[in-house]
């Protein structure tokens, strides 16, 4: 169904993007890009682009793209579920599951489990491959992701994760222990230059704003963190802790090595969204959201405490001053003793 939106007289010039998020808060700025994208937006029989100007009196006619019935498999695969209603869910992602369906990925993605799961009742703003899917993780990322059941649920989370009104922090694994307790990454993030896969630190990339805080320290062999990310580009906490030379444990894409100390390496990159706080997108009630640590990450830390209490015993057997063996001293001399 088409919207028609006419253009203040009092707006002198303004891009079409901006004019029509501002008319249309209810709607998600991902959702309005789509319709642009798609030819949708039109003004006196021609579609607009995204950065055209409009003007005062001008008449906009848009609409949303049709969802289109996906035609995968629903998988019945387990999840994890933190919280769900008719609006949404949140689910504890494990390491391993691809969160929507690609070129190399079979049928036990996250949005498979989902399609089980939901029976149905997911949100269709993410496009036929990509039901329900507001925001992602990696593969081997663990932890909260939310799902939308509708699309008014849909719009209003995206919004919050647009415009970042929510809170969203991380564990991490780290190789290396950062010598101050806290601090903030403020760096851009590009596509690597070569690698394409990969991102890097780059002048000219995406603004970049981590936040974190050294949880524990193991020894001099690694440190926990916790990251709160105050933008959201691809691979940010890794590419920013790389960055500062202390690449997460099992990431050699971003510098990670093997270290001989450990007996059991870690089996992925050992990073885990653990906590995440918003709005409920009908209700408006905060929703604080926290996924238990899985159990690799658990054995990893119980390995590096092991570890660091080792190395600190040694330590202690190094610094200690060895006590020599001494002569027996024969008592004192008394004078009415006899002498020899």
């Amino acid at each position: 169904m088409a919207e028609i939106y006419t253009v203040p007289e009092g707006i002198r010039r303004l891009r079409a993007d901006k004019a029509l998020a501002l008319a249309f808060p209810d709607h998600s700025r991902t959702a309005l890009q789509r319709t642009f994208d798609l030819g949708l937006v039109i003004r006196a029989g021609k579609s607009l682009k995204r950065d055209d100007y409009v003007f005062g009196g001008d008449v906009i006619e848009f609409s949303f793209p049709e969802t289109t019935p996906t035609d995968m498999t629903p998988a019945d695969i387990p999840l994890d579920v933190l919280f769900e209603d008719r609006h949404m869910l949140a689910v504890n992602k494990p390491s391993g599951m691809v969160v929507h369906p690609g070129a190399a990925t079979g049928e036990d993605t996250l949005v498979h489990a989902l399609l089980s799961h939901c029976a149905g009742s997911l949100s269709g703003i993410g496009g036929v491959e990509r039901p329900g899917i507001v925001h992602r993780l990696d593969k081997e990322t663990t932890g909260v992701i939310v799902v939308a059941k509708s699309d008014k649920a849909h719009r209003a989370l995206a919004d919050q994760f647009a415009t970042r009104t929510l809170k969203k922090e991380y564990l991490a694994l780290v190789a290396g222990v950062p010598p101050l307790l806290s601090g903030t990454i403020d760096k851009a993030i590009a596509r690597h230059p070569t690698h394409r896969h990969r991102m890097t630190v780059a002048e000219g990339g995406k603004v970049a704003r981590t936040d974190w805080e050294r949880v524990e320290a193991f020894g001099k062999v690694a440190a926990l963190m916790r990251l709160q990310i105050l933008t959201g580009r691809t691979h940010q906490i890794r590419v920013h802790l790389k960055s500062l030379g202390f690449p997460v444990l099992g990431d050699p894409l971003y510098g990670w090595k093997e270290d001989p100390r450990l007996k059991v390496q870690p089996p992925r990159v050992m990073l885990h969204a653990e906590h995440l706080v918003l709005k409920h997108p009908i209700s408006g009630k905060v929703l604080d959201l926290r996924a238990p640590l899985p159990d690799d990450f658990e054995a990893q830390i119980a390995q590096l405490r092991k570890v660091a209490k080792a190395a600190t015993k040694a330590a202690d057997r190094i610094a200690a001053p060895s006590k020599a063996r001494r002569k027996p001293v024969p008592p004192p001399f008394h004078e009415h003793e006899p002498r020899d």
